[in-house]
């Protein structure tokens, strides 16, 4: 049996619901797609390629935080609400006051690194056959 990447696992644990979705881009972003399509991947990569740069003063800057409960770390979020990208406590020094901000630049640059490259490393197809 092929071992799996640690990434996947970690977004197994954090994707709440075993009907869900969702695409797994290099550098921790998921794209959990709602209504799946034919194509997951290509579907994903439609969603990122829209929604994933950043470009700053815009919707696309901003960010919030989730700590996680389910894993270490925590599960940025922007303007679009089924991207989501993952911060593992390795990729963040600061603590106290500027852990927040911390957190989010990091998220934010990696999902912006994500849109850019578009390399998928995983699709978790839970569609009904």
């Amino acid at each position: 049996m092929a071992e799996t990447d640690p990434l996947v696992e970690t977004w197994r644990q954090i994707i709440v619901g075993d009907e869900k979705s969702w695409v797994l881009f290099k550098h921790g972003t998921c794209v959990v797609l709602v209504e799946p399509g034919d194509d997951l991947s290509a579907q994903a990569v439609a969603v990122l390629r829209e929604s994933g740069p950043v470009e700053p003063g815009g919707p696309t800057a901003d960010f919030g935080t989730i700590p996680l409960d389910t894993a270490p770390g925590w599960v940025v979020t922007g303007h679009h609400p089924d991207v989501l990208t993952y911060v593992s406590p390795t990729e963040v020094s600061q603590t106290g006051d500027n852990l927040n901000l911390a957190v989010g630049l990091t998220g934010r640059a990696k999902r912006d690194q994500d849109a850019r490259d578009l390399t998928i490393t995983h699709v978790e197809d839970k569609r009904t056959k």
